[in-house]
């Protein structure tokens, strides 16, 4: 009888734990596990921040970062999984305080329960609830953890995701590739599959986020095998992971970034609009360029006073020989009769930033032989196929990459690439060694130009890539693919961008309108993408419908129109957009932040991506079905001030407003503090003498403006200012006092006037204690402004009452 009940009990657990993909390994350590449980655990070693336990010549390391993240590494063999320096940036962190019991582990923070035969870890906080339980893992044929999944448990994150938000009940695969489901009409990618920038990150809603730190393709089993685990896995590589608690959604995060490395500050010019172009013709156009053609798109957008800073040329610049447009020749195709004048003109029109699209595979052009003499170099990778694509892992094969093949093009005064088509570098019969560097590639390749153009500039770096993985971020920025000019892909896209953001990388943006146009044109389409698009964290406005180009002029008087009002309104809030970039550096809130970042306990936002946070304090609700004439938003917890009307709206709710062609519904949230300077034709077209500071006051708020050159990387050595700005209302008073600016670096003087959404019109109003007249009160939207009549040389108090 109990050999019977023994037999039972290994059959059913190992039917409950079974994978598709790896039921063998999974027989054997269910079964194992059960017959060996008493064992205990042998040989532990502690040495720094590190603690490893040994069993039957298997090995397993927990690595303290801080008290609440560790690295957690499983090995058959004597070896653990070496540190490499493509995704993580920061191994080495300050004595950690912990206590090792036998397998039982403290942190201030958290309790780590550690067993073996297979190695599973338990996590609970300090209070002693159970937050993390592993059931099962493999570290030898297959590397898999699986654990617990709770029944409210809810997972985000895993990179540049088109399908949802909320990841639980799903299979997720990530691999830098195009997608493995069937194409739609329009468009080449399988959009809902597409991972152009995989990140191996998820957050789960018990306070805890898992990074898989692994090159190699890997899989996410988040509830779709069995209702109540999870698993994450790969058929290659290690077992090699970081443990990180939160519990909130924004120190994990920051957590995260502490290893794989902050999101830098781009040049001021970059949060501006971007301008593709592809000189006049596209594909089976390319006899159509010009230089003439970019000179007089350049002094349209100009006469038509549609703001802009940066232009690229996108593929058709360069001539096509042996590889067709998949190659690089760095050579401009006869047509352009002067490239270095033409770059000089743009420059002389304000275009803070020319830039040239590439492809990493190089080919010979009409009058060099790149190709051929980077692979008699050995610069090429082998991988079995074209043996065209530079090695852009051999710092040699960089160094010469920069002065042969790039040098042709930066020498005319290029400021950046567009470094197109990072997934390029496929080996035929990969092995999993091979397969990781398919998803590092696109961080070597990124990495490359970005570093040599800030040191021929001596400037920030700058870089317009597609494809990423961990670690990409230090390399911005990140644009969304070629996705196509339908209804159907416009909200997948804003998924995408939230989700990019929740994943570390926060300058993101995609093509507004689409890239690919093969239907009629659709001008609400167009409109309702291009108000979108304005508030993204990076604004690029390209596509490659021939002769058209959306070109807001094209869709006619009115859609040109709203393109400026949006545009110029990015303009106006770059204050804000640069302020909330700063603080994307110092603690990773993306710009574009999903609800559910702030209000992480709320299950109404979990798969919420049809509106979202745009820095701190403005909520975006994006019109994305076709022909709507109104939209419902739901309001979280706390109050918000409509942005057009100025209605007030308690939190959790839900509330429809009307969507005219002109409207995308703006929210701004109570306690927020908006900085906003004059629109501009490009940043720096004047000096912003002038801000205004829109407040919806709260009983005590705080905002900090951030300032410094825009260029160079002195902010990361603490030279920058910032202003501190203080809102408190009472039940008779609200006061606004704005600080004098801090730090090393001396920021233009400019006035300051401040918007404030009141509830009644007030009876006095005071600039620094004396009364004046220089205010109005807007009854429709019941909001007061005052001219501060102060500069940023001295503090600033505004009282009404």
């Amino acid at each position: 009888m109990l050999l019977s009940y023994l037999k039972s009990l290994i059959y059913n657990s190992v039917a409950e734990l079974r994978y598709m993909y790896m039921k063998n390994r999974i027989l054997f350590f269910a079964s194992l596990a059960l017959i060996a449980t008493c064992q205990s655990l042998s040989a532990q070693t502690v040495k720094g921040n590190d603690v490893e336990y040994t069993f039957q010549g298997e090995r397993l390391r927990i690595s303290f970062c801080t008290g609440k993240m560790f690295r957690v590494s499983k090995t058959a063999s004597s070896s653990l999984p070496a540190d490499e320096p493509w995704m993580v940036q920061r191994y080495a962190f300050p004595q950690v305080s912990f206590q090792v019991n036998n397998g039982t582990i403290t942190t201030a923070s958290l309790v780590i329960k550690v067993e073996n035969n297979p190695w599973r870890i338990t996590v609970s906080d300090s209070s002693g609830r159970v937050c993390y339980e592993e059931t099962a893992a493999g570290v030898a044929d297959s590397i898999y953890n699986e654990a617990v999944l709770g029944p409210d448990e809810h997972f985000f994150g895993l990179g540049e995701r088109m399908d949802r938000m909320d990841q639980r009940g799903q299979r997720v695969h990530l691999n830098v590739e195009l997608g493995r489901g069937s194409k739609p009409a329009v468009g080449g990618k399988d959009i809902l599959r597409a991972n152009y920038c995989p990140v191996p990150i998820a957050y789960s809603t018990r306070g805890y986020a898992i990074f898989f730190h692994t090159a190699q393709p890997n899989d996410w089993d988040m509830g779709w095998t069995h209702a109540n685990r999870f698993a994450f896995s790969s058929h290659g590589g290690s077992n090699d992971y970081y443990f990180i608690y939160g519990p909130d959604i924004s120190q994990m995060l920051k957590a995260y970034l502490t290893l794989t490395g902050s999101a830098p500050l781009m040049p001021k010019p970059a949060y501006g609009l971007h301008v593709g172009s592809y000189s006049g013709g596209t594909w089976k156009h390319e006899k159509e360029v010009s230089d003439t053609y970019v000179r007089n798109l350049i002094s349209k957008l100009r006469a038509e006073q549609i703001p802009f800073d940066l232009l690229w040329l996108d593929s058709t610049w360069r001539n096509f020989t042996s590889l067709g447009n998949g190659g690089c020749s760095f050579e401009f195709q006869s047509l352009f009769k002067d490239p270095a004048g033409m770059i000089s003109f743009a420059h002389k029109n304000h275009v803070a930033m020319f830039g040239l699209h590439i492809r990493s595979l190089l080919d010979n052009g009409l009058h060099n032989t790149l190709l051929t003499d980077a692979r008699k170099k050995g610069y090429t990778i082998d991988d079995g196929e074209s043996r065209a694509i530079l090695d852009f892992f051999n710092p040699k094969a960089v160094e010469w990459w920069w002065k042969e093949a790039a040098g042709k093009v930066t020498r005319l005064g290029v400021d950046f690439f567009k470094t197109d088509v990072g997934s390029a570098l496929r080996f035929k019969n990969a092995t999993p060694e091979q397969q990781a560097l398919h998803n590092l590639f696109p961080i070597a390749y990124a990495k490359a130009p970005y570093e040599h153009f800030a040191a021929m500039y001596n400037r920030r770096g700058f870089d317009h890539t597609r494809e990423g993985w961990a670690g990409i971020q230090r390399y911005p920025f990140i644009w969304a693919g070629d996705w196509g000019s339908e209804w159907q892909w416009f909200e997948p896209v804003v998924r995408g961008g939230l989700n990019i953001g929740l994943s570390g990388v926060g300058n993101w943006s995609h093509c507004m309108g689409g890239f690919e146009q093969y239907s009629p044109y659709d001008t609400d389409l167009y409109v309702r993408w291009c108000q979108f698009g304005m508030f993204s964290p990076v604004a690029i406005l390209f596509g490659m419908d021939h002769p058209r180009y959306h070109a807001p002029w094209t869709y006619g008087k009115e859609a040109e129109r709203i393109f400026i009002k949006y545009d110029s309104l990015r303009y106006a809030l770059l204050p804000y957009i640069y302020t909330s970039a700063w603080n994307m550096y110092q603690t990773g809130r993306p710009i574009m932040a999903p609800m559910l970042y702030d209000f992480f306990k709320d299950e109404q936002t979990y798969d919420m991506s049809d509106q979202y946070m745009f820095g701190p304090g403005m909520m975006v609700c994006p019109v994305t079905t076709k022909g709507a004439l109104s939209r419902p938003v739901y309001f979280p917890g706390g109050n918000w001030a409509d942005y057009w009307t100025g209605e007030r709206i308690s939190g959790r709710q839900y509330k429809s407003f009307l969507t005219p062609l002109d409207i995308m519904p703006i929210f701004i949230r109570e306690g927020a503090v908006i900085p906003m300077q004059q629109p501009m034709q490009y940043v720096d077209e004047r000096p912003a003498d002038s801000l205004t500071l829109l407040v919806y006051p709260s009983a005590q708020s705080s905002y900090n403006l951030y300032e410094d050159d825009g260029t160079s990387t002195d902010y990361q050595h603490g030279h920058y200012a910032t202003t501190l700005i203080e809102s408190k209302l009472t039940a008779g008073e609200w006061q606004l006092v704005v600080h004098q600016p801090t730090g090393t670096f001396k920021p233009q003087p400019h006035f300051y006037r401040a918007e404030a959404f009141l509830n009644q019109k007030p009876a006095l109003v005071t600039v620094n204690g004396q009364p004046t007249s220089q205010w109005t009160w807007d009854e429709t939207r019941r909001l007061l402004s005052v001219d501060g009549d102060y500069n940023n040389e001295k503090t600033l108090t505004i009282t009404a009452k």
